[in-house]
């Protein structure tokens, strides 16, 4: 197996996390949507009108502890904000609004393992 940069390696996890996130249904609205304080990885739409703000984080180990770690309280704010931003340039009004967290980890197994943190901010 070659061994992928760490952009490849990201891009990969964002696009298994957009298939785990479709196949539950969701819509995606975008990926990669940047502003001047950040960028947001995919923002999806469930069937009853809910955005979901969705950070993903790809792993090849657990070298850095759990997924729990990963997402900070201060990235939890810093992913409100940027929600916050997108939010305010919308003309749709939302029924619920969720940040989610997707891990993937790549490498330990054949196929990589994903785990979704629902609602974690």
């Amino acid at each position: 197996m070659t061994t992928l940069t760490r952009n490849q390696l990201g891009a990969l996890g964002e696009q298994l996390a957009v298939e785990h996130l479709e196949a539950l249904g969701l819509r995606i609205v975008t990926r990669n949507w940047r502003c001047r304080y950040g960028e947001l990885d995919i923002i999806a739409a469930t069937r009853d009108r809910a955005v979901v703000f969705v950070e993903v984080k790809t792993r090849t180990g657990d070298g850095f502890g759990g997924l729990e770690y990963a997402v900070t309280p201060a990235k939890v704010r810093r992913i409100r904000r940027l929600a916050g931003i997108w939010l305010a340039g919308q003309d749709q009004r939302w029924a619920a609004v969720r940040i989610d967290v997707i891990g993937v980890r790549i490498g330990r197994q054949r196929t990589p393992e994903i785990t979704h943190l629902r609602g974690v901010g």
